[in-house]
């Protein structure tokens, strides 16, 4: 930024301050009044002027541009009022057309909008029915996935019980095998044991025997002495 342009930066930023006062009545006073009366056009004319006039020096081309075009405003305004009565005629045809333009216009919003109505029903109808059918479709694979689930958990018990069937056979099998086992070996023990008891009388008959003939042979030693 130049040296020369610093002052005129200080001269906008004291314009907006000063201006705040003209604005504030612009917005708050004038702003009510109609937009063709005189004072409120002679207000805004000047205003408008000083803007452009104060933008042109300090070159500010915002504000000179704004001054120039509420002056344009105000001076076409201005203009307008004196045609008015002139344009009288013309505004009212106008108006009726516009008034026709406008009933035009609501008549075909009407439409446009019951239209839009109709197509939103006939949109959720065809929601609805598609939601139907695919909460049908979504029960009949839901039926279809339970029939496999339980087909498969059939054959699944079913199997279960043959594998138990055949253990259960396997194990009586076993205890039939080691019944028999064990009815063989009390068998063969008691065999043993009648054997055992054979040989031991055997044995007792034997030493009876060899007794009797020792005390035989003592006895005829005996008397031979």
């Amino acid at each position: 930024m130049s040296v020369t342009a610093i002052p005129f930066a200080v001269l906008r930023f004291n314009y907006r301050i000063a201006r705040f006062p003209l604005q504030l009545i612009e917005d708050q006073v004038v702003a009510k009044w109609d937009a063709e009366a005189p004072a409120r056009l002679f207000y805004e004319r000047s205003l408008g002027a000083l803007d452009a006039t104060v933008g042109g020096v300090l070159g500010d081309a915002t504000l000179a541009k704004r001054g120039a075009a509420l002056t344009e405003r105000s001076e076409a305004l201005a203009k307008a009022a004196e045609l008015d009565a002139q344009a009288a005629a013309k505004r009212e045809a106008a108006d009726a057309e516009l008034k026709a333009k406008r009933e035009k216009a609501v008549a075909e919003q009407k439409e446009a909008r019951e239209a839009k109505e109709q197509e939103v029903a006939d949109a959720r109808q065809t929601a609805e029915q598609r939601k139907q059918e695919a909460e049908k479709t979504a029960a009949e694979r839901t039926a279809a996935a339970k029939k496999q689930a339980d087909e498969v958990a059939a054959q699944r018990k079913k199997s279960v019980d043959a594998a138990k069937r055949d253990e259960q056979a396997k194990i009586r099998a076993a205890e039939h095998q080691a019944t028999a086992a064990a009815a063989a070996k009390k068998k063969d023990a008691a065999a043993k044991r009648d054997d055992a008891a054979a040989t031991r009388a055997q044995a007792d008959r034997v030493e009876k025997l060899a007794d009797a003939e020792k005390e035989k042979r003592q006895a005829e030693r005996a008397d031979k002495a």
